[in-house]
């Protein structure tokens, strides 16, 4: 086992037979090769999975797709939408705090990190989950997508209540290419437009997605996600 693959926590043996796949294998050397070279790489190395390091797939209640990290130095953690502490608030989570406010009546948080939503049950999984310093998509087509979708594709195995947030085109993509709701559990597929601010007031604002999981959840005998931030 490398480096990276030490990282997965509760998600190797789910990660295990991908790992033995040809196309696997050239993802995790070329991620380890990245690295080690002379371009900045985010999130940090020992940051990368931290997603499936906080939240388990035995823990998983709710997910939310991001599209990749954030490329400025000091901002990605390995958690989708979140910035490390201490970080300016990006745009797109200030519009996803706002949401929540008009949902539950949660006032905006002043951090933007959601360590807290993870250690929930809030899986904040980014479609693929490195990037160059600065270069926004730049891992694209490297081979985290088909590794998250397998990932994805894995909580059909999960005996309990699930919903998925997707938010924009690529998280509704990504959900159909992992046929998240092909499973004999209850699934709940909530699909809005992105909370960033090029589309937040095509869909995003007023879709209440915070009290639909929680009413989901609650529905199937399960308690709703705390969302408080602090």
């Amino acid at each position: 086992m490398g480096p990276l693959e030490a990282q997965l926590g509760g998600w190797s043996e789910i990660a295990a037979p991908m790992l033995r796949e040809d196309w696997c294998r050239a993802l995790f050397d070329r991620v380890e090769t990245a690295y080690n070279g002379p371009k900045p790489v985010y999130p940090p190395k020992e940051q990368l999975f931290t997603a499936l390091g906080l939240t388990p797939p035995e823990a998983v209640r709710c997910v939310i797709l991001g599209q990749d990290p954030y490329p400025g130095q000091g901002q990605a953690h390995g958690l989708a939408f979140s910035v490390q502490p201490g970080v300016a608030v990006p745009r797109s989570l200030r519009n996803i705090y706002l949401e929540l406010e008009a949902d539950l009546g949660i006032p905006p948080a002043a951090t933007g990190s959601l360590l807290p939503w993870a250690e929930r049950g809030v899986l904040l999984l980014n479609n693929v989950l490195t990037v160059y310093g600065g270069e926004a998509d730049s891992h694209k087509g490297w081979g985290w997508e088909r590794f998250t979708a397998g990932l994805l594709l894995a909580l059909r195995e999960q005996p309990r209540p699930i919903v998925f947030l997707l938010w924009g085109r690529n998280a509704q993509t990504k959900g159909r290419e992992a046929r998240i709701t092909d499973s004999p559990y209850p699934r709940l597929v909530l699909s809005s437009a992105h909370p960033s601010p090029l589309s937040a007031r095509r869909g995003f604002f007023g879709s209440r997605p915070f009290s639909q999981v929680n009413r989901f959840l609650e529905t199937h005998g399960e308690p709703g996600i705390d969302w408080r931030v602090e």
